[in-house]
C-alpha cells in the first residue's frame, strides 16, 4: 500500500507540473496564452514594432507607454464586459491610441516626404468577413472608425484619400484641420530622415513602426481585427503600406484566428502577412504561436522584412511574434488583468 501511495503521489505532482506549465508557453522568445476550455473574453493589442531598446528609453517615457497601453486594454476589456462586440472593443481601443501623440497613428502620425500626415485603418468582422478600410486621409480624426463605415455604411473595402474624406463628412465623423496630427516629436524625425538619404542610404537602426492594431474575441465567440497607422517616416506621395490591405496588415476569421501587424508595409504586402497566419492554422493544423512564429520568424525574416503580428484564436488563446528588439504590446484574457510588455522579454503570466 505504501508503494501505491508514492506512485499515486508521483503521478499527481506530474499532472500538477503539467497543469501549471501549460499555462505559458515560450517559443522564439515569445509566449503562448492558453485559454481556459470555457471562450473567454480577450483583447490584445500591439503599439508597434522596431528598434526599441530599454537603455534608450527614459524611466518617464517608458511609464507614458506602460500606462497607455494599460489603459487602453482596460477600455477595450470594459466594453468586451458589457456586451459589447469584438467590432466595438478594437474600434474603442484603438480610437485611444489615434488620439495619443505617442504612437503612430492618428495624433502622433509621421510625416511624408512633402511633410503631410497621411492616415490608413482597416477592420474586420470575423463572423461575415466583412471589412472596411480607408488610406491616405489627412482630415479624419479618428480613421479606424472611418474604416468601420466603410464597412457598414458602403458596399467598398477601402476608399482612398478625399473619397474616403467625403465620405465621412457626410456621414457625420469628426474631422479636424491637418495641423491637428503634427507633433515636434514626428516633425524632428522627417528632419533626420532628410538629413540621412542627402548623406547616406543607409537604413537608421532608430526606426520604429508605431503602427497600432487590436483583435479582440467576445462573449458571442466572434473575434474581430483592426489596426491604424501614419505608415512611414520620409514616405513618398501616394504610398500606401500593408495597414489598410486586408489580409497584410488585418484579418479577421472566426474559423481561426484574429491578426494586427506591425512593420515594414511593403514585406507585409508581399507575403499577405496576417492571412497567412489564417492559413496556416486552417490548412496545417498549426497553434496560433506556430503560425505567427512560421510566417514571422521564417517567411518574414528570410524575406528580409521586420516586424510583428498579435493573432488572437477562435478559442482566445494570445500568441505574438516579431523579430525586432521590441514590439509594444498586451492582453487581458478572461480574468480582468492587463499584462503589458515593451521589449523583447516574454511578458509575465496571468
Amino acid at each position: 500500500m505504501k508503494g501505491i501511495r508514492i506512485q499515486l503521489t508521483v503521478v499527481t505532482m506530474l499532472v500538477l507540473s503539467m497543469v501549471l506549465t501549460g499555462c505559458v508557453r515560450r517559443e522564439n522568445d515569445q509566449y503562448t496564452k492558453k485559454a481556459p476550455k470555457e471562450k473567454p473574453l480577450a483583447i490584445v493589442i500591439h503599439g508597434g514594432a522596431g528598434t526599441i531598446l530599454k537603455e534608450n528609453m527614459t524611466p518617464e517615457r517608458e511609464k507614458a507607454y506602460t500606462d497607455i497601453l494599460t489603459e487602453v486594454l482596460q477600455a477595450g476589456y470594459e466594453i468586451l464586459e458589457q456586451g459589447g462586440s469584438s467590432l466595438d472593443a478594437v474600434e474603442g481601443a484603438i480610437r485611444i491610441m489615434e488620439d495619443s501623440p505617442l504612437f503612430n497613428a492618428g495624433k502622433g502620425a509621421v510625416f511624408t516626404n512633402q511633410g503631410k500626415n497621411e492616415l490608413d485603418a482597416s477592420i474586420m468582422d470575423g463572423a461575415t468577413l466583412q471589412a472596411g478600410a480607408v488610406t491616405s486621409v489627412t482630415i479624419i480624426k479618428n480613421p479606424i472608425t472611418a474604416a468601420r463605415l466603410v464597412m457598414t455604411d458602403s458596399k467598398h473595402v477601402l476608399l482612398a484619400g478625399r473619397g474616403a474624406e467625403l465620405f465621412a463628412g457626410e456621414h457625420g465623423l469628426e474631422t479636424v484641420d491637418p495641423d491637428y496630427f503634427f507633433t515636434q516629436r514626428r516633425w524632428d524625425s522627417l528632419l533626420k530622415a532628410k538629413e540621412r538619404d542627402r548623406s547616406s542610404n543607409a537604413a537608421s537602426r532608430e526606426e520604429k513602426f508605431g503602427t497600432v492594431g487590436v483583435v479582440a474575441l467576445d462573449k458571442d465567440g466572434n473575434l474581430a481585427a483592426g489596426t491604424s497607422t501614419g505608415g512611414l517616416t520620409n514616405k513618398l506621395y501616394g504610398r500606401v503600406g500593408d495597414s489598410p490591405i486586408i489580409g497584410a496588415g488585418s484579418y479577421a476569421n472566426n474559423k481561426t484566428c484574429a491578426v494586427s501587424g506591425t512593420g515594414q508595409g511593403e514585406y507585409f504586402m508581399r507575403n499577405l502577412v496576417a492571412y497567412d497566419v489564417s492559413v496556416w492554422m486552417e490548412h496545417e493544423g498549426m497553434s496560433a504561436q506556430q503560425a505567427a512564429d512560421k510566417v514571422i520568424q521564417e517567411k518574414l525574416t528570410e524575406l528580409g522584412g521586420t516586424g510583428g503580428v498579435i493573432v488572437l484564436d477562435k478559442d482566445g488563446n494570445v500568441a505574438m511574434s516579431f523579430n525586432t528588439e521590441g514590439m509594444y504590446r498586451g492582453f487581458i484574457v478572461g480574468d480582468g488583468v492587463p499584462h503589458v510588455s515593451i521589449y523583447g522579454e516574454a511578458p509575465p503570466s496571468g
